[in-house]
């Protein structure tokens, strides 16, 4: 069987008779300055190069994150998170919706660019853990509430609750939440919201022996203590003798717990 004939062009000859040209012939005849030509090259690099960074942009500091376990762990201790406090658990940490960008990107005026309702919020925000800070420990699993635990409670919510707050992130604990350091603004001040409970002696400077985080602020986080102890303000206030500290207390319920 004869082989199909070689795709081909026309062209004609110097005697003004057609003949058949092979299409690779063809192909290195064509002309390509049309895409070199620089005002066809630059506008397409230019569009090239835009949408790139616009979608690393977004990628990076405009996608919502919805919980925690959605973030990078490239992006721990490189990056903030801006959001919502939507509901405080324990007196050191909260949850926390995410609305990257803040009102620059529509969040709170735009109709499709608000906090959701709460019966929308769940697998929806973000487990933050208070770096730095441990309060007392509220009553759980049938173990009795430590004395202040509903003081600091209150006094977070007080302190944070439906407010935008930003949060430093550092870590994932063994319990999904992120560590970070946590800043709200009040009266245009920016507050260190875990300094300040320790000012106001609602907690007491994170005393384990692995995995304590204080990013910058240990220092600073151990002078405010000291100073809420010679107050005597909020758990510093009763005797010395009575005082348990939430790690001690942590740690005096799981000896009880080994024991039954």
């Amino acid at each position: 069987m004869p082989w199909p004939p070689w795709p081909s062009n026309s062209e004609r000859d110097t005697d003004g008779k057609k003949r058949r040209v092979p299409w690779t012939e063809s192909l290195n005849a064509t002309d390509w300055s049309h895409y070199t030509d620089p005002r066809t090259l630059v506008p397409t690099l230019l569009l090239t190069t835009t949408i790139l960074v616009s979608v690393r942009v977004y990628r990076s500091y405009l996608r919502r994150i919805p919980e925690a376990t959605h973030i990078r762990p490239g992006s721990f201790r490189k990056r903030s998170l801006f959001g919502t406090v939507t509901r405080v658990g324990d007196a050191d940490n909260f949850h926390l919706f995410h609305t990257p960008g803040g009102r620059l990107a529509g969040w709170g005026w735009l109709p499709w660019r608000k906090v959701p309702d709460k019966k929308l919020l769940k697998g929806n925000t973000i487990h933050i853990r208070i770096a730095g800070v441990d309060a007392p420990e509220c009553a759980h699993f049938g173990r009795p509430a430590q004395p202040y635990s509903e003081e600091a409670l209150q006094w977070l919510k007080n302190y944070i609750m439906d407010r935008r707050v930003r949060a430093y992130i550092y870590k994932r604990d063994q319990y999904e939440r992120v560590v970070a350091t946590v800043w709200v603004r009040r009266f245009l001040f920016r507050k260190d919201v875990g300094k300040e409970m320790l000012k106001a002696g609602m907690a007491t400077v994170y005393e384990a022996k692995m995995g304590a985080e204080f990013g910058d602020f240990e220092d600073s986080y151990r002078r405010a203590e000291e100073v809420a102890k010679r107050k005597k303000v909020g758990m510093w206030s009763g005797k010395a003798k009575d005082y348990e500290s939430p790690r001690d207390y942590k740690t005096r319920m799981a000896a009880i717990r080994e024991l039954k």
